[in-house]
């Protein structure tokens, strides 16, 4: 993996569409790019890893500047990645969100989160969303070897809340035709983790991405190809039929296990 340390134009970005999914009103991404490489995301592992260097002298004066709100961290990009160790842009971040008193919800897959839980106790309202896309071990290192097992994620949830820092669980991506018969167990350790609610997000194949996805694919589940292929035929998310069945699915799980369908 290669890293560049670049300067930027600005740290805080104004989202202008509500975001109904993270309920945010800024985002902020300490790295471009992702040295996770999952292989469903469009943060290629083959590109390097942008590290902002002016990032959170940006942001100093950002901050100031605009109203207070909830700022989200990580929108694109991993903010926990492994170079998050060495560099700390996250860990700044956090630090300025608390003296100019935003409130933040991160989103990670990186049990590198817990490192910061002295600071995340002291942000008004602060969230932590952690994404599975699988609890299947082997399908995770399909998909998404460099991270920590879901077994691991699960864990830093709890770790979170009983530290009284709300996180939750992420179905995301939902990957069609391979999570269906694990959604139920995913609810269920959700519930047995406390994770504070549940959100879910379905798998986006747009451009070169969907050529590397189908390439796994043809390698690991040539049955699957050319049902992806008409499923993603007229977008680049599943057709309304899928999703309305899948939809359904996870409601009436959600409703069993007694978990929140939202972060409000």
């Amino acid at each position: 993996m290669k890293y560049k340390h670049i300067n930027v134009d600005s740290g805080l970005n104004k989202i202008t569409r509500k975001d109904k999914l993270f309920l945010g009103d800024y985002t902020i991404d300490p790295y471009q790019n992702c040295e996770y490489g999952c292989i469903y995301c469009d943060s290629s592992f083959d590109k390097d890893v942008i590290i902002k260097n002016n990032i959170t002298t940006l942001l100093q004066k950002e901050l100031k500047k605009n109203t207070q709100g909830n700022i989200i961290i990580g929108s694109v990009n991993d903010p926990y990645q492994k170079i998050e160790e060495k560099e700390e842009k996250t860990k700044e971040i956090l630090n300025l969100i608390k003296e100019h008193n935003f409130s933040c919800h991160i989103l990670t897959k990186s049990d590198l989160v817990v490192r910061d839980i002295k600071i995340l106790e002291k942000i008004k309202n602060c969230t932590v969303t952690v994404s599975i896309s699988t609890i299947n071990n082997k399908k995770k290192e399909i998909f998404e070897n460099r991270l920590p097992t879901p077994e691991t994620r699960l864990k830093i949830i709890k770790k979170l809340n009983e530290n009284k820092i709300k996180a939750g669980l992420a179905l995301i991506p939902v990957i069609p035709y391979l999570v269906e018969e694990e959604i139920e167990e995913i609810l269920e350790q959700a519930k047995n983790y406390k994770a504070s609610y549940f959100l879910f997000k379905y798998l986006e194949l747009k451009g070169f991405q969907k050529d590397i996805f189908y390439k796994k694919l043809k390698a690991k589940y040539p049955g699957l190809l050319n049902k992806y292929k008409n499923l993603y035929s007229e977008s680049y998310l599943p057709n309304e039929e899928y999703i309305k069945k899948t939809n359904n699915k996870i409601e009436e799980l959600i409703d069993k296990y007694e978990i929140k369908n939202a972060l409000s």
